[in-house]
């Protein structure tokens, strides 16, 4: 394993908050608890939720005093009754004492070999016990893998810049959803109002762990876009950590908004459970935390957006400052500790880099529709056809990122009206439009258009997919799962980065060389069920359309792009996802 995802894992934990008089034994591994030991809860929970156990990710920020942090939603469901609402501005901290003396606090974690004789009689069989009730076989009795420590809780409190920008962000009324059905059910009205997300919790370990080197904690304000970002947690909570504790996950740092990047969104897959875990950043040989998990998965509109939100760890720790500065609480010395290094990253504006190529995405809007483009140049933009939906006009809306955070959003956009050169007609597989700017963008990057592709190489899509004009274009990564040919010549890449409604017409590129490999076009849906794939999509090879590009460059000759227009049957049955009737079934995508 690499050091610095080794440091991530030994940093990572799980929390497990429980009344250990209310839980009863079960054969299904179900948490329920009898109707006259239930107790009046601060939250106004449905029965499932209030069945003495829950538990999520967290992570370590200080092993040799023991502080540790995650997401405060596994503490509602104890707090004693209060007038004050937990989602009330006035509400700005709970203590220990707000919880019933009885809560019992444990965090679960990597034990390394040289703390098994320290930690070895601590470790706790409940788990594997209640586990192996579901016919699965416990690896080891033991579990010399993992310490199980008590901890008490410091404080409850929330980051009100992340509930005012995730507000802003992630409105209702556009379908926005951050559980499954399956989790509605089970967790009733607390998991619908979602009003805990931006709570979080400070626990302090009774006994110190052995201390680690340290790691770097880098201020929010300094992350960019299309960083290489790793998620730790663990799926589904405390349930048999021997397979899920700590499990990493890779993406990149897919888009910010607030103050100073308060919301951070990366395409790194995480699961219920990984509540809590922590965003990493390794940066210069140090390993950095940026981040902690509130919403493992997300949904707009029924369409898996396949994005983890998290908050930024510098306004956690801002809060905990302001906190500390107006009230009496012990272990003062231990929080103060926990302060941003002042570290600036090597910033990458090569132009390769993801950062660089970003400036050339931009949004068309026909007034019917919306989607990306591309600025092939200071005046021409490659976009979708079903994007400019038989327009002759569209706005194109240029994204200026170094306008101030407080301004308003829509003053970093700029419109330019565009007038429709081609667009492809209907009938034909290449949904492809072509764009003319009424005036010259300044500072648009060359892009150098591709020549060949490489299958399993890392590819990046930048677009506004999903989030639209409420902050700039996102970043998503993945590699070129596919590229396939009719007669030796390419005609369609399918890629794994994440795509969503508004993506179509944004680029994708190498992620090494930076070169133009595609626009894209769709990703996918199931049409038997409706269920949309976001990391399965295509997208149309620049290969198709460099030579017309190059002939309206140099004669401003639009005949080539009518070829688009001609293509043959075998290429229109590739992006129908047909084939011919009788040698198999029909595709149902």
């Amino acid at each position: 394993m690499k050091p610095q995802l080794a440091q991530a894992q030994s940093a990572s934990c799980v929390i497990t908050v429980s009344q250990p008089r209310l839980i009863v034994p079960s054969v299904q591994n179900k948490r329920h608890t009898p109707e006259s030991d239930k107790k009046p809860l601060y939250h106004p929970a449905s029965n499932a939720e209030c069945d003495g156990q829950w538990s999520c990710s967290g992570v370590i920020l200080d092993r040799n005093s023991g502080i540790v942090i995650c997401q405060a939603a596994v503490f509602f469901p104890f707090l004693k009754e209060s007038k004050t609402s937990f989602a009330s501005p006035d509400c700005t901290v709970f203590f220990a004492n707000d919880l019933p003396s009885d809560v019992l606090i444990q965090v679960e974690c990597a034990n390394p070999a040289q703390e098994n004789a320290t930690y070895g009689s601590q470790v706790h069989n409940f788990g594997l016990e209640r586990s192996s009730a579901l016919g699965l076989v416990p690896m080891s009795k033991s579990k010399s893998g993992q310490i199980q420590v008590q901890a008490q809780l410091l404080m409850l409190l929330p980051c009100r810049d992340f509930q005012k920008a995730f507000s802003k962000l992630f409105k209702k009324e556009d379908g926005w959803v951050f559980s499954s059905e399956e989790e509605k059910n089970e967790y009733g009205k607390f998991q619908e109002d979602l009003a805990y997300l931006h709570w979080f919790a400070i626990l302090k370990l009774q006994n110190p762990l052995r201390n680690t080197p340290k790691m770097g904690i880098m201020d929010s304000s300094q992350l960019v876009k299309g960083s290489t970002v790793y998620a730790c947690g663990s799926p589904f909570g405390s349930f048999y950590t021997d397979i899920f504790l700590n499990t990493i996950t890779k993406g990149v740092l897919s888009n910010t908004a607030g103050d100073r990047n308060v919301v951070l969104l990366t395409d790194a897959r995480c699961l219920p459970g990984c509540e809590g875990g922590g965003i990493f950043m390794y940066e210069d040989g140090l390993l950095h935390l940026i981040g902690i998990i509130v919403a493992p998965l997300c949904w707009k509109t029924n369409e898996w957006v396949g994005l983890t939100v998290a908050c930024s760890l510098t306004h956690i720790l801002d809060n905990i400052s302001k906190v500390l500065q107006r009230t009496g609480i012990a272990f003062k010395n231990d929080l103060r500790t926990l302060q941003p290094v002042d570290h600036s990253m090597s910033k990458e504006v090569g132009s390769g880099s993801v950062e660089h190529l970003m400036a050339s995405v931009v949004i068309v809007d026909s007034g019917q529709a919306w989607g990306s483009g591309v600025l092939l140049s200071p005046k021409l933009v490659l976009t979708c056809r079903h994007v400019i939906r038989n327009s002759l006009k569209v706005s194109v809306k240029i994204y200026h990122p170094k306008i101030p955070t407080g301004h308003p959003i829509y003053e970093r956009y700029r419109a330019i009206t565009g007038r429709v050169l081609f667009a492809t007609q209907a009938f034909s597989p290449y949904d492809i439009a072509v764009v003319e700017l009424e005036e010259t963008i300044r500072g648009v990057p060359e892009l150098v258009l591709a020549s060949e592709y490489f299958t399993g190489e890392d590819v990046y899509v930048v677009g506004f997919g999903a989030l639209g004009e409420k902050c700039g274009p996102s970043v998503t990564s993945g590699v070129l799962s596919a590229v396939i040919s009719v007669d030796s010549v390419p005609v369609m890449l399918q890629t794994s980065c994440a795509v969503h409604g508004g993506s179509s017409g944004g680029p994708l590129f190498a992620a090494q060389s930076g070169q133009l490999l595609g626009i894209v076009a769709s990703n996918t849906r199931d049409n038997c069920t409706g269920a949309t794939y976001p990391h399965l999509n295509f997208s149309i090879p620049i290969t198709i359309v460099q030579a017309a590009i190059q002939r309206y460059r140099q004669y401003g000759d639009l005949r080539s792009f009518g070829e688009l227009n001609k293509a043959e049957h075998a290429i229109q049955d590739v992006w129908r996802l047909q084939r011919s009737p009788g040698k198999v079934f029909q595709s149902k995508l």
